[in-house]
C-alpha cells in the first residue's frame, strides 16, 4: 500500500512542493489569491481532460475537461484548448470528481490506533479527511503540530470532550470530573477552522450510566464554541429517544446504522419517531463503519423507509484499513451495493460533507474559484464483495478505484 513517497508527484510550474500548513487554514491569505485570468489565451497549470465529470453540487455529469490555476479550479467545460495548459493529464474512462472528504476518521498517527493519512486518505482518492475525536483540550496542541501541520492531505478535527481524546479505550469519559466543556470550548475556538466541531463517544462501556450528563457537557462546549458535535451512539445506556433529543440543528449522530441495543430501529424493524424528528430539525446521519458500527440488514430497513443516512464515512483506524472498510472510495462503492446510485453516493462525500462542517475551505464543488482538490477514478465492472461490521455479506457491480488526486492544485499519480 502507498506511502506518502510511494506517488509520482508531479510539481506543478509555479508549485511550491509541499504546501505550507498555514496556507490551509488562512481565509485572509484564500481571499487574498490571485483573481483567476478572464483571457482565454492565459496559461493555466493543469489540464484534466476526457474524464466523465460528476458534480453533484452542480449537477453535472458528462465528458468535461477541468482547469486549474494557482490551485484553485479555473474552468470545467467541453474541448478546453490543450495549448493553454502547462501540464495535461488524461481522464479518459475515468470518473473525475470533487476530491473526496471523509467525515469521521481517525489519523494520530502513531497514538492508539491512528492511521496515516497520507497513505490512507491521499493515497486512495480522499483530499480532505475529518479527525473524529482523537485529541482532547490536553492532547490537541500535539496532534495539530506533529500531524496536521505535516500532512499533505487536509486534515481538520474535532476536539473530544475528554481532555485525552481516544488514547485510553474510555478516553476518561467514566470519570466526570475530567469532562471540562470550558477547556474543551476554549481549544476548539484557539484552533479554528483547524477544528471544527466536538466529539464525544456514547457506548454502555465507555460512559456507564453517565452518558446523558457527559451529553450534556460536551453540548455545552459546542454552545460555547459555537460549532457542531458529532455524537458516537452504539449500545448506550440510555435509550436513543432521550439521546437525540438535545441534539440541535447541524450536529451529527455518527454511526446511525448500528444493529446494537438502543438503535435507530424498533423492535418490528420500524423506524423510530425521534430519529425522523431529529432528522427534520436537522440533526445529520452518518454511518462511519469502523470495527463494529455497520449493519447492512440496519442499513437496507432504513433505506426501505426512506431514510438513507446523509453522508458516508469510514472510520478509519489502523485496524479498518486491513479489514472490512479498507478506504473512502470502498465504502462509496458499499453503497452502491445496497441500492445508493453513483452521483448520490459521491454526493454524499463531497458536497454533503462540505455542507456539514466548516473546513476552511471552499471543498466539495469544482467550482470556478474552489479550491482545485480533485479525484480521478477507475469505475470497474464485475463482481465485488463486501462486509459490513458483522461479517454479513453483499455483492455489487462496480468498484471504485483511485488512480490520481490532485490537492489544491498539486497532481499525485497513484503508483498501485
Amino acid at each position: 500500500m502507498p506511502n506518502r513517497r510511494d506517488f509520482t508527484k508531479l510539481v506543478l510550474a509555479g508549485g511550491a512542493g509541499m504546501l505550507a500548513p498555514r496556507g490551509l487554514w488562512s481565509a485572509a491569505a484564500a481571499a487574498a489569491a490571485p483573481a483567476l485570468p478572464q483571457n482565454a489565451d492565459d496559461k493555466f497549470d493543469l489540464l484534466i481532460e476526457g474524464g466523465t465529470v460528476i458534480d453533484p453540487s452542480q449537477n453535472l455529469n458528462g465528458l468535461l475537461d477541468v482547469a486549474v490555476k494557482d490551485g484553485k479550479i479555473l474552468e470545467v467545460s467541453k474541448n478546453i484548448a490543450k495549448d493553454r495548459a502547462l501540464k495535461t493529464v488524461s481522464a479518459k474512462d475515468r470518473i473525475v470528481t470533487p476530491g473526496f472528504i471523509d467525515m469521521h476518521a481517525h489519523c494520530y498517527d502513531g497514538v492508539s490506533i491512528g492511521m496515516n493519512a497520507d497513505r490512507y486518505c491521499l493515497g486512495r482518492g480522499v483530499t480532505t479527511m475529518l479527525d473524529a475525536g482523537s485529541a482532547g483540550s490536553a492532547t490537541f496542541p500535539n496532534f495539530r503540530k506533529y500531524i496536521i501541520n505535516t500532512s499533505t492531505t487536509r486534515i481538520v478535527a474535532l476536539v473530544h470532550i475528554s481532555p485525552i481524546g481516544t488514547i485510553m479505550f474510555d478516553g476518561g469519559l467514566s470519570n466526570l470530573s475530567w469532562l471540562n466543556p470550558q477547556a474543551t470550548a476554549k481549544m476548539a475556538t484557539d484552533n479554528k477552522p483547524v477544528v471544527a466541531g466536538i466529539k464525544i463517544q456514547l457506548t454502555k462501556a465507555i460512559t456507564g450510566s453517565n452518558d446523558l450528563e457527559a451529553l450534556k457537557r460536551a453540548l455545552q462546549a459546542a454552545e460555547i464554541a459555537r460549532l457542531p458535535l458529532m455524537v458516537h451512539i452504539e449500545d448506550p445506556f440510555s435509550t436513543l429517544p432521550e439521546i437525540l433529543k438535545p441534539l440541535r440543528k447541524g450536529d451529527v449522530f455518527t454511526h446511525c446504522y448500528t444493529n446494537h441495543e438502543h438503535g435507530i430501529l424498533d423492535g418490528n424493524g420500524k423506524i423510530i419517531p425521534e430519529a425522523r424528528e431529529a432528522r427534520d430539525r436537522g440533526v445529520i446521519f452518518d454511518p462511519a463503519q469502523g470495527q463494529t458500527h455497520l449493519s447492512f440488514d440496519v442499513a437496507e430497513k432504513c433505506m426501505a423507509q426512506g431514510f438513507l443516512c446523509d453522508t458516508i464515512s469510514t472510520d478509519l483506524t489502523i485496524v479498518t484499513v486491513e479489514r472490512r472498510v479498507f478506504d473512502l472510495p470502498t465504502m462509496v462503492s458499499k453503497f452502491m451495493a445496497i441500492g445508493v446510485p453513483l452521483d448520490k453516493a459521491i454526493a454524499m462525500v463531497t458536497v454533503n460533507p462540505a455542507r456539514v462542517f466548516d473546513f476552511g475551505a471552499q471543498i466539495g464543488t469544482l467550482r470556478r474559484g474552489a479550491e482545485a482538490d480533485v479525484s480521478i477514478f477507475e469505475l470497474g465492472d464485475g463482481k465485488f464483495e463486501f462486509e459490513d461490521s458483522e461479517g454479513m455479506k453483499r455483492t455489487g457491480q462496480k468498484m471504485l478505484s483511485s488512480k490520481a488526486v490532485v490537492r489544491r492544485g498539486q497532481l499525485f499519480i497513484n503508483a498501485v
